[in-house]
């Protein structure tokens, strides 16, 4: 039980868990114990570098285990945006001249867009595939865009934003037959869901340690066995040639704890959140006239609720909801502190939503009352937020 249990902080209710989620205690145990060692550096020769060594392979194993996945098929790195980059850089690079075509979705996290837009600028073509309204990436309509000189397909198994699931599974498949690699960024699924890298037919996966309590600024990518891509990085030699650089022996065995306890508790934390979940929004759709769950019509993964609300600014509700204690987001946290429009609710064709939707996030460790007090400040504040954008909207002072 207590792999279960998470750090305790503030009083305030925290409910952005797919920001970044709280160290899990067998986390932080397990980094202590590596600060308070002798320093060792995991490629020295002698007795400390050999103990740093150990701890490191130790946690690639419950990474790979994690994943259903062999510890050299795990390159440790820096968390989600690196094992992105690396992935999507590496494979690009890694095809023939004629190989130009990228396909990819158009609500994708912005550290696999970003990428996209650099290869386009190099000469690349990039095909972004929008998702229904329901938030999700149709098989056919991706598949149908992948065509002859296609270097590389990537798609989210969770969306960052509503939770939408995608079929991973069932493009991989079709990808496997036609030879083309395929990315998938799992950073809000591992967690959530159960991945197994064999049945999900992906070449490559991403992970963010900070999503499922493990240290923020620690991930992994899963490459499959036989697969050369380019290493986005120059220097040494670590992770077998993949991802030079010092390793953070803390951080990674505080990685390799947080795996192995979610691996562990994954069942009973998932039905739990997804519990709290539909309690929530059965009652915001009850008691907050004009609001409405985007992305509920599919599958998703169980802790994440995107609720609009006509009427209401997304920024103004989050600053007045945190105000009174509640941390919820209005999409994702990598836009460092600004406020913009959700590309996701734009891309899923939900333009009146994307001005007016927070994101709400629960964790392995958010308790029914703490969901209960959110309903009630909600219901509090929302009337507030409305009433001044009525205002703003008459030109009346607010």
């Amino acid at each position: 039980m207590a792999a279960l249990c998470y750090v305790a902080t503030m009083s305030r209710i925290y409910l952005d868990h797919n920001a970044s989620s709280p160290l899990r205690p067998v986390a932080l145990d397990a980094m202590l114990r590596v600060l308070r060692s002798p320093a060792g550096n995991a490629s020295s020769p002698h007795a400390y570098g050999r103990s740093a060594r150990r701890t490191v392979e130790t946690a690639r194993d419950q990474v790979a285990r994690l994943l259903g996945a062999t510890g050299e098929e795990i390159v440790l790195t820096a968390g989600g945006t690196e094992s992105n980059n690396l992935s999507i850089f590496g494979a690009a690079r890694s095809g023939t001249g004629n190989d130009r075509r990228i396909v990819t979705s158009s609500f994708e996290h912005p550290s696999v867009l970003g990428p996209m837009e650099v290869l386009e600028r190099d000469g690349f073509e990039v095909v972004r595939v929008p998702p229904t309204t329901s938030g999700v990436v149709e098989a056919d309509a991706l598949l149908g865009a992948v065509s002859a000189g296609t270097v590389l397909v990537s798609l989210m198994l969770a969306n960052n934003e509503v939770g939408t699931l995608q079929p991973i599974a069932a493009i991989g498949r079709e990808l496997h037959h036609r030879g083309v690699l395929f990315h998938c960024d799992a950073a809000q699924g591992v967690g959530k869901v159960p991945i197994d890298v064999r049945e999900l037919n992906v070449d490559l996966l991403s992970i963010a340690g900070h999503k499922f309590g493990a240290p923020q600024g620690c991930g992994a990518l899963f490459v499959r066995r036989g697969l050369v891509i380019h290493p986005h990085l120059r220097g040494g030699g670590q992770e077998m040639r993949r991802r030079p650089g010092t390793e953070d022996v803390a951080a990674i065995a505080g990685l390799g704890e947080a795996a192995a306890a979610c691996a562990e508790g994954s069942c009973n934390e998932h039905r739990q959140m997804a519990e709290l979940r539909d309690h929530l929004e059965r009652a915001v759709l009850e008691r907050c006239p004009g609001a409405r769950v985007n992305g509920s019509s599919v599958a998703r993964v169980p802790n994440t609720s995107s609720l609009a609300f006509a009427g209401a600014n997304a920024e103004t509700l989050v600053i007045a909801l945190d105000l009174e204690g509640v941390a919820v987001s209005s999409g994702s946290a990598c836009s460092a502190g600004t406020f913009r429009r959700s590309h996701v609710l734009e891309a899923m064709g939900l333009h009146e939503e994307a001005a007016c939707s927070i994101r709400v996030s629960l964790g392995p460790a958010t308790t029914r009352e703490e969901i209960e007090h959110f309903l009630r400040t909600l219901e509090r504040v929302l009337d507030r937020v409305r009433t001044a954008a009525g205002r703003v909207f008459a030109g009346e002072p607010v």
